[in-house]
């Protein structure tokens, strides 16, 4: 009897031996894997300093172009609202946006020329059909010719293509 209780401790002793084993490998995985992860979504873009010739410093990420500046967001100051015809049924449509454009500059320009830009989002908006905006696939095509028009509006009045992206953050159809 005292042969197999003997057995029986020793049996359950390696088993708990494997099981936290195991686990501690489990754990060095999870750990580095975690690590790893970090590592590669916010170490990927390595900041280096610059010296500029009047004494000051700038610094920039690698990957970024310095010219390109930083991104920001031009509001419309009303919704797009408009009727689309469709097979069935005409719809009303409802669209709020903003414009992408990258430093202080585009930013001033985009404001100037709001009022074209909004005669130039209506021209496309109107164009649209309403068969088409109740796909996904519709609505990317409608912000790509939205933002094309836009680009070359301004490029029209004397600025470069400013707008970097016409921006859907409302999109109500009924």
């Amino acid at each position: 009897m005292a042969d197999e209780e003997l057995k029986i401790e020793e049996g359950s002793k390696k088993k708990s031996k494997l099981i936290l084993i195991i686990i501690a490998i489990a754990g060095v995985v999870l750990l580095s894997g975690g690590v790893g992860t970090y590592f590669f979504l916010f170490m990927g873009d390595t900041p280096s300093i610059t010296e500029g010739e009047d004494g000051t410093s700038e610094v920039m990420l690698d990957n970024v172009e310095a010219t390109a500046g930083r991104a920001l967001y031009v509001a419309m100051p009303r919704p797009f609202t408009f009727n689309a015809p469709g097979v069935a049924r005409e719809r009303i449509v409802q669209i709020e946006v903003q414009l992408m454009v990258r430093g202080e500059a585009s930013e001033e320009s985009a404001k100037r020329h709001i009022p074209m830009i909004e005669g130039a989002l209506l021209q496309v908006f109107s164009a649209s059909n309403a068969d088409d905006l109740v796909t996904e696939i519709g609505k990317v095509e409608l912000k790509e010719r939205a933002t094309a028009e836009v680009r070359q509006v301004m490029i029209e009045l004397g600025s470069s293509a400013v707008v970097e992206q016409v921006l859907f953050t409302g999109f109500v159809i009924q």
